[in-house]
């Protein structure tokens, strides 16, 4: 499994996020490629939902714009297959509400997406006490489902999400929804990891929020690995493609 195999190497991971589909096909998938040329460790691939209740205003914008170009589950697979034909070594986690899951079956799904050389996915909407059934068609398929933890996540609550988590657990850095943020509440973050490492010992990504390269570097002095989305989600929508990839480098840097 190529994520369990990343985390074996002991490196720092720089984990994008960006849409299918926005601000249209080509687009989406040039960005993917600049993002991953310029260092990405885990690549998050946006799947497209009309009710994406954990985004902020700026993936909200994406998901519209991705449904409004009709994007639908084989475009998004579509893009995963291409991608793995020129990075095949990289994790790439699709990150799905579970609808759409639900919706063309859990079976179906998985198995579309496995073809197109997706690892596994994050079900921003998916609790672990509601995920046993993915989990189980996850496990045949020999794919993952990175569960969510919140800095409001009880002990009870991080060691459930701990067990049913596969390779490394996704926590969230502040209460609410994504969205670059001009500064992050490090301390807390900082004191809520040292929580999670004395029930866990999976990996960690820390996403929502983070904006600028500094972001990522404090982050990654406590969290083995660093999510950016909404940042990336608009230089993508802008067409800024240069800017994006200079960008992704910074921030690829800044956590080595």
């Amino acid at each position: 499994m190529r994520l369990k195999t990343f985390w074996e190497k002991g490196r720092k991971a720089f984990v994008p996020y960006l849409m299918v589909g926005y601000p249209d096909y080509e687009t989406s998938l040039e960005a993917f490629r600049r993002v991953l040329k310029a260092g990405a460790d885990i690549l998050e691939i946006g799947f497209p939902f009309s009710d994406p209740v954990a985004d902020g205003p700026t993936i909200q914008v994406a998901h519209d714009i991705a449904l409004k170009n009709r994007i639908r589950s084989e475009h998004v697979f579509e893009l995963a297959s291409t991608l793995r034909g020129e990075f095949p070594h990289i994790p790439f986690l699709l990150m799905t509400y579970y609808n759409p899951m639900y919706r063309i079956g859990l079976a179906k799904f998985c198995e579309k997406a496995k073809e197109a050389g997706i690892d596994g996915f994050i079900v921003p909407d998916l609790p672990p006490e509601e995920g046993q059934e993915l989990k189980e068609v996850c496990q045949s398929l020999g794919l993952c489902v990175v569960f969510l933890a919140s800095p409001t996540s009880t002990e009870k609550r991080l060691r459930l999400i701990c067990q049913s988590s596969d390779s490394m657990v996704y926590f969230v850095s502040l209460t609410g929804t994504t969205g670059a943020r001009e500064s992050l509440p490090f301390e807390r973050l900082e004191e809520r990891l040292r929580l999670y490492r004395s029930l866990c010992n999976k990996p960690v990504v820390v996403g929502f929020g983070v904006s600028k390269p500094e972001h990522a570097k404090k982050i990654a002095q406590f969290a083995e690995g660093v999510v950016v989305g909404s940042l990336f989600v608009k230089l993508a929508g802008d067409k800024n493609l240069a800017e994006l990839e200079r960008v992704a480098k910074e921030i690829n840097e800044a956590i080595r």
